[in-house]
């Protein structure tokens, strides 16, 4: 069951930190602490089999023809992938 933690006397520029790149990853500033967190505590080497797997599957679960490389090219262009 998730918990609740309340952090204090975080550091202004850590905490500066924290939001931009909550905004850069567009994610609520919790969930980049949480991403940041996991990251740290719970690192996870990925084969890159695995990997390619794992992209493999995403791709799969879009909705044929949701993206083709123009559209990818364009959104990247646009800053929005």
């Amino acid at each position: 069951m998730p918990t609740t933690l309340t952090l204090k006397n975080i550091p202004d520029e850590l905490y500066g930190r924290l939001k931009a790149a909550a905004e850069a990853h567009r994610r609520s500033l919790n969930s980049e602490v949480l991403v940041c967190l996991e990251a740290v505590l719970l690192p996870q080497r990925m084969s890159v089999e695995d990997r390619l797997a794992r992209a493999r599957q995403l791709r799969q679960a879009l909705p044929t023809g949701a993206f083709n490389a123009d559209d990818i090219t364009r959104l990247r262009d646009e800053g929005r992938a």
